[in-house]
């Protein structure tokens, strides 16, 4: 059973950071592509970052470029998800997602490849 664990959300001002962290279980991992997606209220869940397992390929959601890096580390079984001046538009549930068949990196932000998701996290940017 592959099993998916966030945390590391909270309420935050805007400008300041917060790092979101995915526990792995249950799954290679290190084969995985891993990618963080968020959904806002009233509207649809959507790409945040993705890295692939086996070339640590990563893409970025054009908001979020230059403020966000995702990162991982195979030992732990652990994605990251690394947020610098947060803006309260990254107001969000942030969830943690898992393609264990590597897909591919033309299909790395569709929801369709995620086999596995977290329950969540969440994340308040006030202004």
């Amino acid at each position: 059973q592959v099993q998916l664990v966030e945390s590391g959300g909270g309420l935050v001002q805007a400008g300041d950071s917060l790092r979101l962290s995915c526990v792995v279980s249950g799954s290679p991992f290190s084969t995985d592509t891993m990618a963080w997606f968020r959904e806002a209220p009233g509207k649809v869940r959507s790409f945040v970052a993705g890295v692939r397992g086996t070339t640590d390929y990563t893409d970025y959601a054009d908001s979020v470029k230059g403020r966000f890096t995702i990162a991982r580390d195979n030992a732990k079984k652990t994605v990251y998800l690394e947020m610098n001046s947060l803006k309260p538009e990254d107001t969000a549930i942030y969830y943690c997602a898992a393609d264990v068949h590597d897909s591919g990196a033309d299909r790395l932000k569709l929801l369709g490849p995620y086999d596995y998701w977290g329950q969540g996290t969440q994340v308040t940017v006030s202004s």
